[in-house]
């Protein structure tokens, strides 16, 4: 494992790193904040303790424009200390592998990866190889890796297959903490949004949080789906300023999106599908056409230590958990931090060219006056 990371990571060294024009702001830094509940510290999914995130980009050539994203539960051993999760569907049009047993057993046991619709079977290898290297796993015969996918063809060659197992590795050696790293986590085109396009602008990876009394709703998301952009319910204005370059329109038939969704309150696997069904109204309120070539997926996980679901060869008792009728503001928080992650993917995203098309990012002003700034 350490021969391959060391390799993996002397070959991307002299790839060449995703170019950013200028800093682009997240919704915060414009006034921005859907809906009346407080944001996390970093507005972000990794607000919420223990987890971490990470990325691998590739971006190399006139037609590579793609990359993984990994999401971990928390530190440890993943498969030793499962965690409960929840599913939920809206459109299938999509290849989420490891969605049976998710939904089955409403544990996670793995990180959730995120790449392109053709690099899924690689990223599922990877996730299982790393797994059965952890200290603790040298007798599991059986990995659930999660693995979700958004198609990046427009702006990726994506039938060249680029995305190895060392790019998935490095994504898990690149995963920071809220607290052990206080920086937001990076957004925008990379990782497994660097190639991907969303209500017809420049897509990519957007996180953002919310605060339920003493516990914290996170989300990440990773866009590359069709509609019409609305924010705060107001369609921008179809004129782009003429620096900006045009529009380009994605078809309304194609376009995904994967949410990924954390919190330190203790809910079980029940509760957190319902908690994962409510990320769609996000989505919806930002212009979404859920159409029919869309595969839009939401997973949801509880990082609560009560809530563990640790294999160590005996029985173990969970903690408490909330009851239906405290779920309504849980509800409210997911839908709102969903419409400002996909806020922030597209505000966060620069103007991308590859694969012979550019899609132009999404321009800042519009946003601030869709949003009556």
């Amino acid at each position: 494992m350490r021969c391959v990371l060391a390799l993996a990571i002397a070959t991307m060294a002299a790839a060449p790193l995703p170019t950013q024009d200028e800093p682009r702001p997240r919704p915060l830094e414009l006034g921005l904040r859907i809906g009346a509940l407080p944001c996390g510290p970093l507005d972000a999914i990794t607000d919420v303790p223990g987890v971490r995130v990470g990325h691998c980009t590739l971006n190399e050539g006139a037609s590579v424009r793609t990359g993984v994203t990994v999401v971990l539960p928390h530190g440890g051993n993943p498969f030793r200390e499962k965690v409960p999760a929840g599913l939920a569907v809206q459109n299938g049009f999509g290849k989420l592998a490891g969605s049976t047993q998710l939904e089955e057993l409403g544990e996670l046991e793995t990180p959730i990866a995120l790449t392109n619709t053709l690099a899924v079977g690689t990223a599922l290898e990877a996730l299982v190889g790393w797994t059965l290297a952890l200290p603790g796993n040298e007798t599991v015969r059986s990995v659930n890796a999660v693995v979700g996918e958004t198609n990046d063809a427009r702006l990726n060659d994506i039938r060249a297959r680029v995305v190895r197992a060392e790019h998935v590795l490095l994504a898990i050696a690149d995963a920071r903490s809220g607290d052990a790293a206080p920086r937001p986590v990076p957004g925008g085109a990379v990782g497994a949004g660097t190639g991907t396009a969303c209500l017809g602008w420049k897509g990519g990876i957007g996180t953002s949080s919310r605060r339920v009394g003493s516990h914290v709703v996170g989300v990440l998301v990773q866009t590359n789906f069709g509609g019409r952009l609305l924010v705060r319910g107001r369609a921008l204005d179809e004129a782009t300023p003429a620096r900006e370059g045009e529009r380009q329109k994605t078809p309304a038939e194609h376009g995904s999106c994967m949410i990924v969704i954390a919190t330190d309150a203790p809910l079980c696997a029940r509760n957190l599908r319902r908690l994962a069904q409510r990320a769609f109204a996000g989505m919806a309120r930002c212009g979404a056409s859920f159409s029919n070539g869309s595969g839009d997926y939401a997973i949801a996980f509880c990082t609560a230590e009560s809530q563990r679901i640790r294999d160590d060869g005996q029985a173990t008792t969970q903690g408490p958990v909330l009851r239906n009728d405290a779920m309504s503001p849980y509800f409210t928080a997911v839908a709102d931090a969903v419409e400002q992650a996909i806020l922030d993917s597209l505000l966060r995203a620069t103007t991308t060219t590859g694969n012979g098309q550019t899609l132009v990012a999404v321009p800042v002003e519009l946003v601030r006056n869709a949003a009556g700034r």
